[in-house]
């Protein structure tokens, strides 16, 4: 698992998929997460503009963030 600061929050979770490569384009982050690809907390997450805040961990097929927000 590696640490992702942001400097605000709420994030909306797609972007955090794009922004942090592991997808492509923002269009590739919400089909992901429309076809229920993408955990937060460990739960299925299909709301493309869930609002994420620190300490929620993001999970992609092998990979594994935790938020953290940067002071």
């Amino acid at each position: 698992m590696r640490d992702v600061e942001v400097t605000k929050e709420p994030v909306e979770l797609y972007k955090i998929l794009k922004f942090e490569g592991l997808l492509s384009s923002g269009a590739e982050a919400k089909a992901a997460i429309a076809d229920g690809q993408v955990l937060v907390n460990g739960t299925v997450e299909t709301r493309k503009r869930k609002k994420i805040v620190s300490g929620d961990i993001i999970t992609f097929e092998q990979e594994r963030i935790r938020i953290q927000l940067s002071r």
